[in-house]
């Protein structure tokens, strides 16, 4: 495998519109692709239910249809929470190659284990099914993505040995968070072994758009970085990370990361000191740690967009009073669309799903009383007081 640390994720790939996950802007990512490969970086990492669906086809089309094989590592996931019978298995990763374009997998994960997910894995004899893929020489090397605590970590590289490889989300605004864990996840893979690939170093650009005092404590040391690229070289300069993903969203943002993960230079003693200070402002300015994964909304019984309405909401946190009104228009329109925060029923399926552990329907609760209440009625009529 390529030594080059950063992995292109094809979680959060352009759109033609952006009302429409599945509208890949397929000539735009071709660019990307080529670009990516020609300067020497070779991973790509996808998953069945990215872009609804679309992501791995979109595979087919910009990557293993246009590169010879050799040429690139292509990572797919096994998803955990579509399975209700063993002979799923067997049914979605024929799908999965026929989608991608292969033969085989480089890099072969079960999908997002947590207490929950881990119970249907064993239950469903997941673990062994992707033992034998690798047996028979259809997945290189076998993993799991993870969300959940340090502890049921533990437990399953304990019960699961032969796994090659584990993918954390980590970064430095979640690495003494209580709920997601992210160091002493780190800290359990090193335990028993295991490389680590890093997925959300940038947790879900809330890290490439920081408060402004972090921006110009950045400055202040490298003026010539750009904003994610103290995430990303945080993650990847932890001993044991493999690989770092990052979900480029458009060709500027992949020539970025490339321009300094081509010759990788970990953090510097003063760099590790910033983003120390950086956390702790960072933390009393945002109000919702939400990545946009979107993982809360694939079975919610309403369609609410919750990651959109979150992202609202930390906006509005930080808005004037007297400029919220852009906010409410922005609100009212996706409820056209999609559930009013409002029309949650509390079933809760979204909190099971969500990485960050967050508190989703009392959270809904705050978006219902900033964006349907009396304040942004009034806004919205034209009486903004």
């Amino acid at each position: 495998m390529s030594t080059k640390k950063l992995g292109f994720g094809l979680m959060r790939l352009p759109l033609l519109n952006g009302d429409d996950p599945t509208s890949i802007d397929k000539e735009q990512v071709c660019r990307m692709v080529d670009s990516f490969l020609e300067q020497g970086f070779t991973y790509f990492d996808t998953a069945y239910m990215y872009h609804n669906g679309a992501s791995e086809r979109a595979v087919k089309e910009v990557l293993t249809s246009r590169h010879p094989r050799e040429s690139y590592t292509l990572a797919t996931k096994m998803p955990t929470m579509f399975l209700k019978k063993e002979e799923d298995l067997d049914r979605i990763f024929k799908e999965q190659c026929e989608k991608c374009g292969v033969e085989y997998f480089d890099y072969y994960l079960i999908h997002c284990l947590n207490t929950d997910l881990y119970e249907t894995a064993k239950r469903l004899r997941v673990f062994e099914y992707v033992q034998g893929l690798k047996a028979a020489g259809k997945a290189k090397h076998i993993g799991f993505s993870f969300h959940d605590k340090a502890e049921l970590l533990d437990t399953i590289l304990t019960e699961h040995p032969e796994v090659d490889f584990v993918q954390l989300q980590m970064n430095y605004l979640d690495w003494e968070d209580e709920k997601v864990q992210s160091g002493k996840c780190y800290e359990a893979a090193v335990k028993h072994g295991k490389p680590v690939i890093v997925m959300e170093p940038v947790k879900g650009g809330t890290l490439a758009k920081v408060p402004e005092g972090v921006e110009k404590l950045y400055k202040s040391i490298k003026p010539e970085m750009n904003i994610p690229s103290w995430a990303i070289r945080f993650a990847a300069g932890l001993p044991g990370v493999m690989m770092v993903l990052s979900g480029m969203s458009d060709l500027s943002q992949l020539t970025d990361n490339t321009s300094y993960m081509k010759d990788f230079v970990p953090l510097t003693d003063k760099e590790q000191e910033a983003i120390r200070q950086a956390v702790g402002i960072i933390r009393t300015q945002t109000a919702i740690g939400c990545t946009a994964c979107h993982y809360c909304t694939e079975d919610c019984p309403k369609n609410i967009a919750i990651p959109e309405y979150f992202q609202l909401y930390n906006r509005y946190q930080n808005t004037k009073k007297e400029e919220r009104l852009p906010l409410f228009e922005e609100y009212a329109e996706l409820t056209k669309t999609h559930g009013a925060a409002s029309d949650c029923v509390q079933c809760r399926r979204c909190e099971g799903m969500c990485p960050q552990k967050l508190s989703i329907v009392d959270t809904l609760k705050k978006v219902v009383k900033a964006f349907e209440g009396k304040a942004a009625m009034e806004a919205l009529k034209g009486g903004l007081s």
